[in-house]
């Protein structure tokens, strides 16, 4: 679905398109506001419709300002930059106005010779009051054109989030499938009998990402069985070559959590860990520390002394990390913490991140 926020009177945009839209009738309801404040201010001394001529003749010459305004120069000069025209072409409409304005009054009292003398002595008055409504109707419509911008941007950046959440899932997925696949084949190379627990356990790891991870979070427990999986596979595959340990401390209840945010760092405690050994002896150690409030997961993986020479020819995607981290500033900024430290035999990530409420 597009979403489009459309900024008031935009340039371009017709006095048609303002009448007959919602905004139109904020804007008539404000003029209606304006006109009864005026009635009351000069009062019907002279005769009511004596007098609501009078304000309407005043709300005609204030909306004309307002609206060329609006609708020509703020478009067309402010919103370029050119502050010195708009200004110099505000202050001229304006004093073209106002006379007009003035000597269309002055015929209006020809009956009160008094009040036509009044009439030319406020000239500057009538000049100021009209000066004073552009400017005011310049700074509305910079206020409410900045909101507006605002909102804007948040719908934009929402859907960006969206989008790039959508992607880097998409990434994921089709990543640990590629690295689950190639180690089933390896065992029915071998004809082991561990292929068909692989086979159910990646059904149950498949489910969970097809049916729950489409969701922005995902029960905490979930996550930790999806995790339990993904290592009694690397178990199974690895046999008794390493050492993996999975430890899970504290009460695991309601907590929900951003899904596949951890399979990152155990693929690559693997590809970069114990699947580069030559001989026995490395290790996975993986702890989740859980409160209502916070998730603590590290995890250490030995490496080996001699880092064995890759394949020129094999492609290596290298996505995991760096997904993981666009993920964490998608999901968490500012409440989570990365740290990883990459010493010469083994390699630590620490990740503590802050639940929502």
């Amino acid at each position: 679905m597009e979403t489009v926020i459309r900024n008031p009177l935009k340039s371009g945009e017709k006095i048609t398109d303002l009448i007959f839209s919602a905004r139109g009738a904020y804007h008539m309801l404000f003029w209606v506001i304006v006109l009864l404040i005026l009635t009351i201010v000069e009062g019907t001394q002279r005769g009511f419709f004596f007098t609501i001529t009078n304000e309407l003749i005043t709300i005609f010459f204030s909306a004309l300002i307002v609206y060329i305004n609006l609708l020509y120069l703020i478009p067309n000069y402010l919103t370029q930059n050119r502050f010195l025209t708009y200004a110099l072409l505000l202050v001229l409409v304006v004093l073209i106005l106002t006379p007009i304005k003035t000597l269309i009054f002055y015929f209006k009292f020809a009956h009160y010779p008094l009040e036509q003398g009044e009439i030319q002595q406020t000239q500057l008055a009538f000049f100021l009051f009209h000066f004073l409504f552009a400017t005011g109707s310049t700074i509305f419509k910079i206020v409410t054109d900045w909101f507006y911008y605002l909102r804007e941007k948040q719908v934009l950046e929402t859907e960006t989030m969206q989008s790039e959440l959508r992607f880097l899932k998409s990434q994921i997925n089709p990543h640990f499938l590629f690295n689950t696949l190639n180690n089933l084949y390896a065992l029915t190379l071998k004809k082991s009998d561990l292929a068909p627990e692989i086979v159910i356990k990646l059904s149950e790891m498949m489910r969970y990402m097809l049916y729950d991870c489409n969701e922005k979070r995902v029960l905490l427990s979930k996550e930790v069985a999806y995790l339990q999986n993904y290592l009694d596979l690397e178990k199974l595959r690895q046999g008794n070559n390493v050492t993996i340990n999975f430890t899970v401390e504290g009460q695991i209840s309601e907590q929900r959590i951003a899904p596949l945010l951890f399979i990152p760092f155990l693929e690559n405690s693997f590809k970069h860990g114990l699947n580069s050994y030559i001989t026995n002896g490395g290790f996975v150690n993986v702890l989740l520390q859980v409160d209502q409030q916070t998730v603590h997961f590290s995890i250490e993986n030995s490496k080996p002394e001699k880092v064995p020479i890759a394949d020129p020819n094999r492609r290596s995607g290298g996505i995991g990390l760096v997904n993981v981290h666009r993920r964490l500033n998608l999901m968490y900024p500012n409440h989570y913490e990365l740290k990883i430290d990459n010493n010469p035999k083994t390699y630590i990530v620490d990740l503590m991140i802050e639940l929502d409420e």
